[in-house]
């Protein structure tokens, strides 16, 4: 997945760049300014580490309110009516909580887990749109309840500690996880709200609201992957049943494995359109259009919009190959119907041959 994914933006890019202006071109002052206009605290801003992005696509569903339920410190509140993610923040910073207070608690952990929640409300109330993430220490967890996790801040050697947070709460899990990598990149300086690159989105700062709209980009975009190749398997199949039937001239496949195939391809596309939403414009992009620019832009980039076309595509062939197969076994049906009323009309000939033979003797 990350291969492919990587690969199909980097052709992307090396086509949008044929229409750009060469870097040994020359150009104008005015459109890079004074060399002499930066300053050390703009370079200092410029030098913020990129913020890794990691999407995973590891079971079907997630049962999101038990999974708020046992994460409730780390739990944001939405500020949109969309229902189908939450946003957890970790802050793996040391526990400002003094070692004494905890001390004087001693075994009253109710207490203790009541000053804990107290100051997890005011962190969000305070923090909510202050993204300590670029060379901090606070990571993010957008987890969509049709399966898709997207980690922001999460250093590599700490994703399957995350992974298992969700993982209780999963159902349908995969025998083989989908995964792609993304990076945000902040420039205070940045002329414009934000800039894209290869691989990468850069952005003036990352609050919230970002976290959640490249979320949901990233979370549709790789769960796409998958159905995509849940259809891309339903293809080779039937490729291989009108290979055979070239071949032979026949086909083998039973009634039960046809209904199968067809409950499959349905299901899928059910859960592109309703399950992921793929139409449905955020929320935060509605209301702001920064963000909105951020949706599209990802959208655009992920390629969205054509991958679906391309799945609608694979699954119409998929329903003209079943509709055709199922054309076929009714015919079957009907040709044994039809030679077992034959045989029976026989039958019934011969017993009255008979009758009348032994009458006549």
């Amino acid at each position: 997945m990350e291969g492919h994914e990587h690969q199909r933006r980097q052709r992307r890019r090396e086509d949008e760049q044929q229409h750009m202006v060469d870097w040994n071109e020359p150009v104008s002052c005015s459109e890079v300014g004074d060399g002499s206009a930066w300053s050390l605290e703009e370079e200092e801003e410029d030098a913020k580490p990129a913020i890794p992005v990691r999407a995973f696509f590891s079971s079907t569903s997630v049962d999101l309110r038990s999974l708020v339920d046992q994460n409730r410190q780390n739990f944001i509140p939405p500020t949109s009516r969309m229902t189908n993610y939450i946003v957890l923040k970790f802050d793996n910073l040391p526990d400002p909580l003094p070692a004494r207070l905890a001390h004087l608690l001693g075994r009253k952990s109710y207490l203790l887990k009541a000053v804990y929640q107290i100051r997890a409300e005011v962190n969000i109330l305070f923090q909510e749109n202050r993204a300590c993430i670029s060379g901090g220490n606070c990571s993010y967890m957008v987890v969509f309840q049709y399966g898709s996790i997207v980690l922001f801040n999460v250093r590599e050697n700490e994703v399957d500690e995350y992974l298992k947070i969700v993982e209780k709460h999963a159902s349908g899990l995969l025998s083989e996880m989908r995964k792609d990598e993304y990076e945000v990149r902040e420039k205070p300086t940045l002329n414009t709200w934000m800039e894209g690159g290869l691989d990468y989105i850069m952005l003036q700062f990352l609050n919230i609201d970002g976290i959640r709209t490249i979320g949901s980009v990233l979370g549709q975009s790789i769960a796409l992957d998958y159905y995509g190749r849940q259809v891309d398997g339903m293809v080779a199949e039937f490729t291989d049943i009108n290979r055979g039937m070239e071949k032979t001239g026949t086909f083998t496949m039973d009634r039960k494995k046809l209904f199968q195939l067809v409950g499959k391809a349905n299901s899928n596309l059910a859960d592109v359109i309703l399950k992921l939403g793929l139409f449905e414009r955020s929320d935060i992009a509605w209301k702001d259009a920064k963000y909105a620019q951020i949706w599209e832009y990802l959208r655009d980039e992920f390629e969205l919009t054509q991958r679906f076309a391309s799945l609608d595509f694979k699954l119409k062939f998929v329903e003209h190959n079943i509709r055709f197969l199922q054309e076929i076994l009714q015919n079957r049906k009907s040709d044994f119907l039809e030679w077992l009323i034959i045989i029976l009309i026989s039958a019934e000939i011969a017993i009255s041959l008979y009758d009348l033979v032994q009458k006549s003797l």
